[in-house]
């Protein structure tokens, strides 16, 4: 916004008991400070959000507090209306002023409302300029595909609506705002028309599926689907767009595949996954804060949490994320440092003594007392009580 554009808007009008006479030359951070005089004679400089705000009324002359001042506006006239005294009524703890519009309304506003001028009328002016509209005509025009008919019931939102014809042969209602902004070509049916699904995709292969023909349309969708068999010999019917795109490759079976194959490949332990646990321990994994398990709060302060064998446990609430930080790192040295190394521990005495193994699987149990976690194991070899 141009500093033209910024001085011409406030020289002269008034707040209260000040009129803005010029800008000072003066800036309060990027705001311009207003040269005001007051209906006493004095002078005050103001920003102009405490003008319109009302937090500056006056040059300071009136010994009374502002909330026992409910006369400096009664009088005064802003648009339409015109004050004509306190309500007695408060909206967040400011006066609601009752205000005379010159159709014979009134109307309460706080003061804000008033010298702002956001408030200009009782509401009469919108009511009279949209009585005075009448809607355009539209019958006989053509909106890409669509010819307008003749008008139609407005919808739910109270917009004014058109009854067209398709060139498919369809009619349809459309808004008529839809219509104008070009938003609305055709009643819908060309919405799926992509060359891609008038292709011809017979025998083609995508994944592990083949297209064999295109498939029935049952009339709910205007998307084209091709029968389809997978390698593992079940059939069914597919997007086109999901196959020519990649998003749809087998019936199924290779995303159960691939999930069977990367569980074989993890190492679980009382609900515990062995990889997962050293990603975390070398910070591979973080969150948007920078550090796993830490989460910022709508009162500013950081929660700290850690999940572990299913159970998840809260470590509480921080102002200094150093705090949150060493919460969850003391947390992490028992579960996850500690699991790790208890782990790797018994496998080493599994090795050396199958027997015990096969009489003692691994045993990790997390315990709380107070803040802090203690852990009970076999993983040094000795059988666990």
């Amino acid at each position: 916004m141009s500093e033209v554009y910024r001085k011409k808007d406030l020289v002269g009008k008034r707040f209260g008991m000040l009129t803005v006479a010029e800008d000072s030359g003066k800036r309060q951070g990027h705001s311009i400070l207003w040269r005001c005089k007051c209906d006493c004679g004095g002078e005050v400089l103001a920003i102009r959000s405490h003008l319109q705000s009302g937090i500056v009324a006056d040059c300071g002359c009136s010994a009374k507090p502002r909330g026992q001042q409910v006369t400096d506006l009664i009088g005064q006239r802003f648009g339409k209306l015109t004050v004509t005294g306190d309500s007695g009524e408060r909206k967040n703890g400011c006066i609601l002023w009752t205000c005379k519009c010159d159709c014979g309304g009134e109307i309460r506003l706080k003061r804000v409302d008033l010298t702002s001028g956001n408030a200009k009328s009782c509401g009469c002016v919108p009511k009279q300029y949209a009585s005075k509209l009448k809607p355009e005509d539209l019958t006989g025009r053509q909106f890409g595909d669509l010819t307008v008919l003749r008008p139609a019931e407005k919808n739910k939102q109270n917009r004014i609506c058109w009854v067209c014809l398709c060139s498919c042969g369809k009619e349809c209602t459309v808004p008529a705002l839809q219509l104008k902004s070009g938003r609305a070509r055709s009643c819908g049916c060309k919405r799926h028309a992509s060359p891609l699904n008038k292709k011809d995709i017979t025998g083609k292969r995508f994944g592990r599926l083949i297209a064999l023909h295109p498939a029935e349309k049952d009339g709910t969708s205007r998307r084209t689907f091709w029968h389809c068999r997978c390698d593992c010999g079940k059939e069914l019917d597919v997007d086109t767009m999901s196959l020519v795109h990649g998003r749809t490759q087998s019936c199924g079976c290779l995303s159960r595949e691939q999930s069977a194959k990367m569980h074989d490949h993890m190492h679980y332990q009382d609900n515990t996954c062995i990889e997962t646990l050293k990603r975390i321990h070398d910070g591979s994994q973080k969150n948007a804060n920078g550090f796993r398990g830490l989460f910022l709060t709508k009162s500013g302060k950081y929660r700290a949490s850690i999940t572990f064998q299913g159970v998840h446990y809260n470590l509480g609430h921080y102002s200094d994320i150093g705090d949150a930080i060493k919460a969850r790192l003391d947390a992490e040295a028992v579960m996850h440092d500690g699991y790790i190394s208890a782990y790797d521990s018994y496998l080493k005495h599994a090795e050396d003594d199958p027997t015990w193994a096969e009489n003692n699987p691994f045993y990790y149990k997390v315990y709380r007392t107070g803040s802090d976690f203690q852990a009970v194991t076999n993983g040094d070899g000795e059988t666990a009580v």
